[in-house]
């Protein structure tokens, strides 16, 4: 059977970065061949960090209305599983539809013989960068206290696990930059709606109290308390993992700069 030409069509529509890709099938053939294989490949070696949003089917008009309906559709989804063999991404609302001859056909029949493919670029995810620790201090007041992010312990532990390490370091590194700098360390925990009987809120704190007067960081410009669960950011019982991360925290409140 005789290849038909194929050729690749796309273009920016609007700020949305949609672009779209047609490609063209043999006469009364459902299946991709070599030419429509390298249009979609060479597509996708040139454009990353896209998704699929919609794949349409066309047929020409030979034929009942009813066989070109289904003859679109399994062009339709002979591209859906091509892609998907290629990872890339569909999105779980894209439209697939097949058209059959309902549509504006062109003179020449062999255009009609195609499938539409919409890429859409992927959403970027917003980044939200953590304050620095010590730009916090740095504008920080007496009284006000600090969040220290990603101090991780071992489950119901006063362990602090070694991922721990950059925010301790930068901890100690405010403190003998800042010879003024008095703090008290604020162990919290979640979860409980009883007391911390096993006071690891006070634990929490101790250790990271210890790693600085190890570092020789003096013993009159720190000090430690564990305070359960008497102040929870979100409400106990939490109602999700986040709210419990929010919850189980260590502070540091500023005595004096």
């Amino acid at each position: 059977m005789k290849t038909l030409k194929l050729f690749l069509v796309f273009f920016v529509i609007n700020a949305s970065a949609q672009e779209r890709v047609e490609v063209f099938f043999d006469f009364n053939q459902h299946n991709l061949n070599d030419p429509a294989v390298k249009i979609i490949d060479d597509f996708l070696d040139s454009h990353k960090n896209i998704e699929v949003s919609k794949i349409y089917g066309f047929c020409d008009a030979k034929g009942s209305n009813a066989y070109n309906d289904t003859l679109s559709v399994k062009r339709v989804a002979v591209v859906y599983q091509y892609l998907q063999t290629k990872g890339i991404t569909i999105r779980e609302d894209h439209e697939s539809k097949g058209f059959g001859e309902d549509f504006r056909q062109s003179d020449v029949q062999s255009e009609n013989r195609k499938v539409l493919i919409v890429f859409e670029s992927k959403p970027v995810p917003t980044v939200i960068k953590e304050p620095i620790l010590a730009e916090m201090v740095k504008t920080a007041k007496k009284g006000d206290k600090i969040k220290l992010q990603n101090i991780n312990f071992l489950n119901n532990s006063a362990t602090i696990l070694p991922r721990s390490k950059p925010v301790l370091t930068d901890l100690l590194c405010i403190m003998e930059d800042n010879p003024n700098l008095k703090i008290e360390i604020q162990g919290h925990i979640c979860c409980k709606l009883s007391a911390d009987v096993s006071d690891i809120s006070t634990a929490r704190a101790r250790a990271i109290y210890n790693y600085l007067i190890r570092n020789k960081i003096k013993k009159n410009r720190l000090s430690f308390k564990g305070y359960g669960t008497q102040f929870p950011i979100y409400k106990i019982p939490e109602k999700s993992d986040a709210e419990e991360i929010a919850n189980r925290r260590v502070e540091i409140l500023i005595v004096d700069n």
